[in-house]
């Protein structure tokens, strides 16, 4: 019994989230449709009366004749029932079309928040916590691949009207034409069933998401089977049939432990709720059918009486049109909510100290790391550990260290998308914090490991190293000159105009190289625009190593009299950096020019020596040259033919 109540509180409370939400359909809208459920509920019920008086007056009109009164009467009752079903034919798809318009304005306002919530925040901590992260993965898989999205559950809800229309008319005209208690039977027998039908559904469901981490892995095998992008090695190495046993196991697995649940929630309940209906109809029905032999009713109750019975009892059914979606639309809406709080929790971090400070031009002496701590949220694991480090103004400072060392993590606390849990960030014994965060950001171009690779022009790839000066195409083509990408750009279709997708008219796909060519090319259209300092994180990682060495040869001259910093575990690509930092644990533990820290012969001594020793072997070199050179041929004939590039 407890479990019942809970399970009804569950339904309504479901009901009410829902109501709170269809307001964003449009007061308009939602009337409008409120309005066409109800007359969808009422015509059928017009349709029954009109159809029983209609047989109520066949003998008379018989009897009459032709032309007779009765038989006119006849007539019109006949048009009155024809007219009620026409107009449902009519109101039915007008009413499924605005639900539909309904469920897409409904759907649009929660990916608009969504997506607001997404940016929202000013660092990126909500995008990298994995309970944020579930959130945001419910709310986007339903909202993109289910049938049952919040729209679908408020047009489910408002059509429930309709359906709930007909069933109190049809009862209320038992109740009128023959017995009240008999209509509150019929009532009570359909709702019966309809507890059955969302009892059944509301359990189905819940067991259905139990299995989900199941469902993603499957559902993880199909998609490789089916992407592109995994087609040569899926042929090469003969994996067709393993991830179609997998995906198969992995289903037939899941849905076996669904189906032998879904039995023991749907076959012995049905057989209870038919039992009841079937006791309810029959002694209705017998008593209905006992009173028109006795005379006490006419034809025309008796038709009413049956007609409007047997509609109640068939509205216990399965509404396709609201019952899933009422139960699951709102999964999606209650991750959107889930992924807004978590983003709120991180958002109220961000600190701005005041007076708010201009950040234009800095830093003109040096950026300061303080006494920095940091470690993610979640972890008490320190990535950076009283971090104290100088990087001066105008000048390229290279920061090299072991994977894990904490580079990128620096270079995340200097774009403020952490803050630190300890010590403070100096621009000119400023703050950072006393500056916007947008202002400061408009600073810094950037370049992540990880960069975009966004499916749009070549152009705009470049441009949103400056969105607001994305037209200047003489800037454009500056920078990717200097990221010795210009001439490959130029020879694709469409110039810099090509989509750089395959999947658009005219596109093409670039190589790694490439495109990590275009990524520096926005970092640099980023410092011709107005930033005065520069972040590379890995910048070279995915170009041959001839390549990376003419780069970095040009890349102190490119960025001179700007204020630069230079990721990188390659420590033999950085001898041309004005400092060298040596990462490890968190904390500086070397810092120099190349020379003097070869000279120290300590860590990075140590490291560049074995790093050096990688190459000596020409064999070995002329493979990795040859594997760069088949792979990215056209990186190579541009680190070649393009003179001018990194200059």
């Amino acid at each position: 019994m407890k479990a019942y109540f809970w399970g009804v509180l569950d339904v309504y409370r479901s009901y009410f989230h829902i109501v709170a939400l269809v307001p964003a359909g449009g007061a308009g809208l939602v009337s409008l449709l409120i309005t066409l459920n109800i007359v969808l509920g009422l015509l059928p019920i017009l349709f029954i009366v009109a159809t029983s008086v209609m047989i109520g007056r066949v003998p008379d009109a018989v009897a009459g004749g032709v032309g007779s009164r009765e038989w006119v009467a006849l007539v019109v009752a006949f048009a009155i029932a024809a007219s009620a079903f026409v107009a449902q034919q009519i109101v039915a798809p007008l009413q499924a079309a605005l639900g539909e318009l309904l469920s897409r304005r409904v759907d649009g306002y929660v990916f608009d928040r969504l997506i607001a919530a997404a940016l929202r925040s000013t660092g990126i901590g909500p995008l990298e916590d994995q309970n944020v992260l579930d959130d945001l993965a419910q709310a986007v898989t339903t909202l993109e691949q289910s049938f049952w999205t919040p729209g679908a559950a408020c047009s489910g809800l408002i059509a429930l009207i309709g359906r709930y229309t007909q069933m109190l008319g049809s009862a209320a005209v038992v109740g009128l034409v023959f017995s009240w208690p008999a209509a509150a039977a019929l009532v009570a027998a359909t709702m019966v069933f309809r507890r059955g039908q969302r009892g059944g559904l509301r359990v189905y469901g819940r067991l259905f998401f139990t299995n989900i981490g199941m469902w993603r892995e499957a559902n993880y095998y199909r998609a490789t089977a089916l992407r592109a992008a995994a087609a040569k090695e899926i042929r090469v190495f003969g994996l067709g049939r393993w991830l179609s046993d997998h995906y198969r196991q992995l289903q037939t697995t899941r849905l076996k432990s669904v189906w032998a649940e879904r039995r023991r929630i749907y076959f012995a309940p049905y057989l209870v709720y038919t039992a009841f209906g079937f006791v309810v109809a029959s002694l209705t029905l017998a008593a209905l059918g006992r009173t028109a032999a006795a005379g006490t009713i006419s034809l025309t109750q008796l038709a009413l009486g049956l007609q409007a019975g047997l509609a109640t009892l068939r509205l216990g059914e399965h509404f396709p049109e609201a019952d899933a979606q009422t139960q699951f639309g709102m999964l999606a809406y209650d991750g959107v909510e889930g992924f807004e709080r978590g983003v709120a929790a991180f958002h109220e971090k961000t600190i701005q100290l005041e007076p708010r400070r201009e950040s234009r031009g800095l830093p003109e002496r040096e950026i300061r790391f303080e006494g920095v701590d940091f470690h993610y949220p979640g972890s008490e694991r320190p990535v950076l550990d009283h971090l104290n480090l100088a990087l001066p103004a105008g000048r390229c400072t290279a920061i090299v260290g072991l994977n894990g060392a904490g580079k990128t993590t620096l270079v995340k606390l200097l774009a403020r998308l952490y803050e630190p849990t300890g010590g403070r960030i100096l621009v000119d014994d400023i703050d950072v914090r006393s500056f916007g965060v947008d202002d400061w950001r408009s600073q810094i171009g950037v370049i992540f490991q990880d960069f975009n690779r966004y499916e749009l022009t070549a152009a705009e790839n470049i441009g949103f190293g400056a969105v607001e000066l994305i037209g200047n195409r003489d800037r454009i083509r500056t920078a990717a000159r200097r990221a010795g990408i210009l001439t490959t750009l130029e020879r694709l279709p469409r110039g810099l105009d090509t989509p750089l997708a395959r999947q658009y008219k005219d596109g093409a796909e670039l190589s790694g190289g490439q495109w990590q060519r275009v990524a520096i090319a926005r970092a640099l259209f980023a410092l011709e625009n107005g930033a005065s300092i520069l972040v590379l994180d890995e910048p070279t990682a995915a170009l041959d190593v001839r390549a990376e060495a003419a780069f970095f040869e040009k890349f102190v001259d490119v960025t001179r009299g700007a204020t630069a910093v230079l990721i990188s575990h390659r420590f033999s690509s950085v001898r041309h950096a004005d400092n060298i930092v040596v990462l490890d644990g968190g904390r500086v533990i070397e810092q120099g020019s190349h020379d003097e820290l070869l000279a120290a012969n300590g860590r990075y001594a140590e490291l560049f020596r074995l790093q050096a020793e990688r190459f000596t072997d020409d064999e070995e070199t002329e493979a990795v040259n040859a594997a760069d050179l088949a792979g990215d041929g056209a990186v190579e004939e541009e680190a070649g033919t393009e003179s001018e590039a990194v200059r």
